[in-house]
């Protein structure tokens, strides 16, 4: 299935949503993306954020207030680099995507930060 990946992403979206890493903060194409549309997995097309809950957060990465629904992602426990965080993975194909924090604005409190090269952008249309 790796081989699989790796021939359908770029090195670096490999890199993020089967390996687990992450891109720069300010360096992602959807950050200051303010279009209407829906953010879906990069690997499996799956939408998981509306840009209605996008709002910038000024970490950086594109953050969320809320997902699609609550099925469209899965919560992990991430204790790498010697910190306590909860990691987001697409629940259809277990790709990262990034992290949650409970420090985002109403009606969640949460911040959903996730990386661009995890996310492929479908605009709404008329």
């Amino acid at each position: 299935m790796n081989d699989d990946w790796k021939q359908r992403l770029t090195p670096e979206q490999y890199r993020i949503a089967r390996e687990g890493g992450t891109e720069a903060p300010f360096s992602g194409e959807h950050y200051a993306r303010q279009d209407p549309g829906l953010y879906r997995c990069v690997c499996c097309q799956k939408p998981l954020f509306d840009a209605r809950q996008k709002y910038d957060s000024g970490s950086g990465w594109p953050s969320y207030w809320a997902p699609v629904s609550a099925q469209a992602l899965r919560e992990v426990a991430d204790t790498r680099h010697g910190m306590r965080r909860v990691e987001v993975r697409c629940s259809h194909c277990d790709a990262h995507l990034g992290h949650v924090f409970e420090d985002g604005p109403p009606p969640t409190g949460l911040r959903y930060c996730i990386n661009s090269l995890a996310l492929n952008f479908t605009p709404e249309t008329a």
